[in-house]
């Protein structure tokens, strides 16, 4: 397929020898590829910025193999409850004050239970009333929780795919693909936006890289956002021996997933503390136009948010602004802010303060 082509069609329907065709063309004929849908669809110098929040850390049921906050391992991260409301929307008010727009609270959660929904629910709330977009991360969900977020004004619901279904059960045995399926469909009926992605470095295979990305691309709809993620190799789960992954893989990986989801936001999401400056800039070029922005993603480190944008500036890259909020005035407070914001101590740690 031609990149014009590419670029203005939307598809449902890839398969598995189309979509290793993409990855196994020339670099840099994959990256103009990419790069020429994602001009057709973006401004390309333009990033949208997150900030991230755990809201509960640590003891979580599932056997991810990947994540420190399994308790099925022993990573040294300390159990801790769920945060304080009125604590959640000061770390959101901050936030908005260097320039995120879009909070993300994660809980490390089989799913929600009963008694904790009422105080979730309010930081939805308390987060939108602000002006940012909301996005959960809480695990499985069941229909009535999904529509009583979308009701609280949840804008984005996150539940990763993690890897292809072939490959999914060397990685988790807790929880189903199909039962990931179904939460997005759910919150899909519910009306919310999805967030759905997947890790590389896990010892996956090429085919399994290129199954995750047929997974949601050939959804009914395709998420909004799509976060790539980087293993972050942490000491005490069974992957912190794994090799770590060629940075041009991923950056393939980034670039295929542009051109399979030209609408997209992809996001460069955990393990960008682990590429240097260049890395992230072709990351840029493959399509990546969406970033956390803070010190640590829930539980592993994330770039000094004084490095993005000084990054940002040499590259000539903007934050990307909210439709709703397209003010002039407010978006360039936002980026004096920005441009302003030294050595701030951002939000990791869901029992501070």
């Amino acid at each position: 397929m031609s990149a014009t082509a590419a670029a203005s069609e939307l598809r449902h329907d890839w398969t598995l020898a189309e979509v290793k065709a993409l990855f196994e063309q020339p670099f840099n004929d994959l990256l103009f590829q990419a790069q020429t849908v994602h001009r057709a669809h973006f401004d390309p110098n333009r990033v949208q910025v997150s900030t991230l929040l755990s809201i509960k850390t640590g003891a979580c049921p599932e056997d991810c193999k990947y994540c420190p906050q399994s308790g099925h391992y022993n990573t040294g991260l300390e159990k801790e409850k769920l945060m304080e409301v009125e604590k959640v929307l000061k770390a959101a008010a901050e936030a908005k004050a260097i320039g995120s727009t879009r909070f993300c609270m994660g809980a490390a959660w089989k799913h929600p239970s009963a008694k904790d929904m009422p105080y979730v629910l309010q930081m939805v709330k308390g987060v939108k009333a602000m002006g940012l977009e909301t996005c959960m991360t809480l695990g499985k969900l069941d229909q009535e929780q999904t529509r009583a977020l979308a009701e609280a004004g949840l804008d984005y619901y996150n539940h990763n795919l993690d890897t292809s279904p072939e490959f999914y059960g060397n990685i988790i045995t807790t929880r189903t693909y199909s039962e990931r399926l179904q939460t997005l469909a759910y919150v899909r009926e519910a009306g919310m936006k999805i967030c759905s992605g997947g890790i590389l470095g896990m010892g996956e295979s090429l085919d399994d890289r290129a199954g995750l990305l047929i997974q949601l691309a050939n959804l009914p709809e395709h998420p909004e956002s799509v976060p790539i993620n980087m293993l972050v190799k942490v000491k005490g789960t069974p992957l912190e021996q794994e090799k770590d992954v060629d940075p041009f893989d991923f950056i393939r990986t980034l670039a295929v997933a542009r051109i399979m989801m030209p609408k997209s936001h992809v996001r460069l999401s955990a393990g960008r503390e682990q590429m240097n400056e260049q890395m992230q800039a072709l990351a840029f070029f493959a399509g990546a136009n969406s970033i956390f922005y803070g010190e640590k993603l829930l539980t592993t480190a994330n770039p000094q948010a004084d490095k993005d944008m000084a990054l940002f500036a040499r590259l000539g890259i903007k934050p990307e602004e909210r439709e709703e909020h397209a003010d002039e005035v407010h978006q360039a407070a936002i980026e004096q802010a920005l441009a302003e914001q030294k050595n701030s101590e951002l939000f990791y740690n869901a029992a501070s303060a």
